[in-house]
């Protein structure tokens, strides 16, 4: 996805909150084009969802491999910002290399290995028959653990920043 001026101005407001100085972010909306981008984002900021997958395949032309320390700005099914969350963890592995901790981590569903695993089957072969592509479960999958560090109000207790008060 683009940066956009409400991306941008989420961005600003934590830069200025935080200190941060890093100019470069990136922008995403969970499972894109399926329509449950606000719906996930919403496990996000409930605080179930701290964790995130896509097939390596996927990251072509702007869409650039995640960094651990790198920043996300998340935006719902309408484009609107919604959080910004840092990468804490990568790992590259077959698509059925997923295990419970990761299943858990990711708060979709019942929050089981089984259950992520016949959800995310179904989710890449649709996308697998729209562009041609071949689905199996040795896909290369990017599995992303992450920490949410702003608005302060839903940020990972441990990274809560303290404004100063009036």
């Amino acid at each position: 996805m683009r940066k956009t001026l409400l991306t941008d101005a989420m961005w600003t407001a934590f830069c200025d909150a935080t200190g941060v100085t890093d100019d470069d972010y990136d922008v995403i909306a969970f499972a894109q084009g399926s329509g449950f981008e606000t719906k996930l984002v919403e496990l996000v900021l409930a605080g179930k969802k701290r964790a995130t997958v896509n097939l390596m395949r996927n990251y072509v032309g702007e869409d650039k491999l995640p960094v651990i320390g790198g920043y996300v700005v998340t935006v719902d099914g309408e484009g609107i910002p919604r959080c910004i969350w840092r990468s804490i963890e990568l790992r590259v592995g077959r698509l059925d290399s997923v295990d419970d901790k990761f299943a858990w981590d990711e708060g979709e569903g019942d929050r089981t290995r089984d259950w992520w695993l016949d959800s995310h089957r179904r989710f890449y072969a649709a996308q697998a028959v729209k562009n041609d592509l071949e689905m199996h479960d040795g896909l290369e999958t990017v599995f992303e653990r992450f920490t949410v560090v702003w608005p302060p109000e839903v940020a990972d207790a441990s990274l809560v920043i303290r404004l100063p008060q009036d």
